[in-house]
């Protein structure tokens, strides 16, 4: 078990340095090339569940509840509160802008994210670490709390949940604005 465990921490730690390597060299390709990555691009060869589903572009002035069902969707925006935010194309940078916002709305209890138990799988694994290498794909965020983003749409969704409630935060508050439902009705 004890080689286990020194081979997860020892492949973690590998996989945190490709994955900081990986997105310094995106960067510089990306200012390089002057193409951006947050950009959608059309797919060149379509899985074959986008060409057999219906792809259709959602109004994304349309403002949609916390607690739908966001599978095949796309996100755009979102408003929580005073703070605004468009040009969304990813469930992970959604979460990564909401997290900060809440980060800077009172960084001493976003500090104390990974103490609290309800951030925590039922198999005991955390959704917040100060420990990068205690989750399977870390984003870091401020304080040094770092956040599981290998998550579906619809986990993120729960986690977005959890976290307005551990703020005290009324679901109501946060508008999400979607551009894209891969999996539309004929």
């Amino acid at each position: 078990m004890e080689e286990g465990v020194a081979f997860k921490k020892a492949y973690n730690a590998k996989m945190a340095a490709f994955d900081q390597l990986a997105g310094e060299l995106s960067a510089l390709v990306q200012q390089f090339t002057a193409v951006n990555l947050a950009e959608p691009t059309p797919p060149t060869n379509p899985s074959r569940r986008a060409r057999e589903g219906v792809v259709r572009d959602l109004d994304q002035r349309a403002p949609h509840r916390i607690d739908e069902d966001f599978t095949f969707k796309r996100p755009y925006g979102f408003r929580l509160g005073d703070e605004a935010q468009s040009q969304v194309t990813t469930w992970r940078r959604l979460y990564e802008l909401i997290c900060l916002h809440l980060a800077r709305q009172d960084p001493v209890r976003f500090a104390r994210l990974p103490d609290d138990p309800a951030f925590t799988t039922r198999r005991g694994n955390p959704y917040f670490a100060r420990d990068p290498q205690t989750l399977r794909s870390a984003m870091a965020l401020p304080s040094g709390v770092h956040a599981e983003v290998n998550l579906s749409a619809n986990h993120l969704r729960d986690q977005i949940n959890g976290l307005l409630k551990y703020y005290g935060i009324d679901r109501g508050m946060l508008q999400i604005y979607l551009r894209q439902d891969r999996d539309a009705e004929v």
